[in-house]
């Protein structure tokens, strides 16, 4: 992926980090999706048992989407970074558990419970003792996100998609980030769109990352919206009507359709996304096949996007899809 220029001193629209898995609601929203395993060994850290994330982890081995996705969640419990310390005690030089606490102290400074150099020194930490490992670098990329300048962000995403060049989480805090920039020109001609087209089209015919355009338009959704330049009534936004944005959505459709990853652990998310774009655009027979295939899986990216509460607006959405249908 070539370079790309500088912000040009663009205001930052006010929203939670995007392209993160949502927080643990321990419902319709948990983080964890439809991760039985993950969900068990989150259980039993809580109540101090770390015998399970450290099994989970082990045999979640180099399948980097999935130990970023696992880590990610186990690290947003308030209290992982205790959990991930005592666990660093009992087993010095643990990678699983240096990046536990690496994580569990981004989230924390994301939070502002924490200061962010330190948990960059975690990161940093954590990635001299697994160099092959994107996961530490994901940190310092949810890190910098939020809280860094827009070449930290390219640095970083560097170093990740150097050890893993499709790391779907990574390109979704990419495309989040790219998304603040301002527009210039034409609707449809933001850079974004090109960055997650190039990305999508340079990865493997069966990549996730087919669905990053979407992921690029929900993004550009998101800041229009926060700056009162899309309105919330999808009859009366033309965001998802736009010649480009019908062959993105065509495209990403077939392509669930002959690819679907039931395996991977982030698929939900796509999902949603897609199930979001194909419901504003008023396409509500393909909306429905992909809100029975999400389930309850509800995530709140992109939902709260368009609505204060995400599942009440996943839930008037899948109604109307069903129904329509």
């Amino acid at each position: 992926m070539p370079p790309l220029p500088p912000l040009l001193g663009a205001r930052r629209a006010p929203t939670d980090p995007s392209g993160a898995t949502a927080p643990d609601d321990s419902g319709p929203l948990d983080a964890a999706l439809d991760d039985v395993e993950l969900r068990t060994a989150r259980a039993a850290l809580a109540q101090g048992r770390r015998q399970a994330a450290r099994s989970l982890l082990v045999h979640t081995g180099d399948d980097w989407d999935r130990r970023g996705h696992r880590l990610t969640v186990l690290a947003e419990d308030p209290y992982a970074a205790a959990w991930a310390s005592d666990w660093l005690a009992a087993e010095p030089g643990s990678a699983d558990a240096t990046a536990l606490l690496a994580l569990a102290l981004v989230h924390r400074a994301l939070r502002g419970k924490e200061e962010p150099d330190r948990a960059r020194e975690a990161c940093d930490t954590a990635a001299a003792l697994a160099p092959a490992d994107p996961t530490p670098w994901l940190g310092r990329l949810l890190l910098a996100r939020t809280l860094g300048p827009e070449r930290e962000v390219l640095d970083i995403f560097a170093e990740l998609r150097r050890r893993h060049p499709e790391h779907h989480h990574a390109h979704h805090l990419l495309i989040a980030r790219l998304a603040e920039r301002p527009a210039g020109g034409r609707a449809e001609a933001h850079e974004v769109y090109d960055v997650a087209e190039l990305a999508a089209a340079e990865a493997p015919a069966d990549s996730p990352l087919a669905v990053l355009p979407v992921i690029a338009y929900a993004e550009r959704y998101r800041v229009l919206a926060a700056t009162g330049l899309a309105p919330a009534d999808p009859a009366a936004c033309g965001h998802w009507s736009g010649p480009r944005a019908r062959r993105i959505l065509r495209a990403s459709f077939d392509w669930w359709l002959e690819w679907e990853h039931d395996e991977h652990p982030r698929r939900h998310i796509d999902l949603n996304h897609l199930a979001f774009a194909l419901s504003r655009a008023g396409r509500p027979a393909e909306a429905a096949a992909l809100f029975q295939r999400i389930g309850e899986h509800a995530t709140p990216a992109p939902w709260v996007y368009a609505h204060p509460d995400p599942l009440a607006a996943f839930h008037a959405a899948r109604t109307r899809a069903l129904g329509q249908r």
